[in-house]
């Protein structure tokens, strides 16, 4: 199975695809580095509570619609 890193950074990826943002975009919108969040999407950073609230906010999603997700189906409880 992925990782949960790696689940929550095709999430993202596919919620920012659906935006038709870049990566550099998002990142500047929210105010964070693009290389930090290029490593949060690619799930080879592990990302903070703080810094997914920011991310979940600038997708424009709760985080129940972000969890909300076949991405999600698969994780050990």
């Amino acid at each position: 199975l992925p990782t949960i890193q790696t689940m929550v950074g095709l999430r993202i990826k596919q919620l920012r695809a659906e935006k038709g943002m870049s990566q550099e975009a998002f990142a500047y919108g929210i105010g964070m580095a693009r290389t930090y969040f290029a490593e949060v999407e690619t799930g080879k950073r592990n990302v903070s509570i703080k810094n997914l609230n920011r991310i979940v906010d600038g997708l424009g999603v709760s985080f129940k619609d972000f969890f909300d997700s076949e991405f999600f189906d698969n994780v050990a409880h």
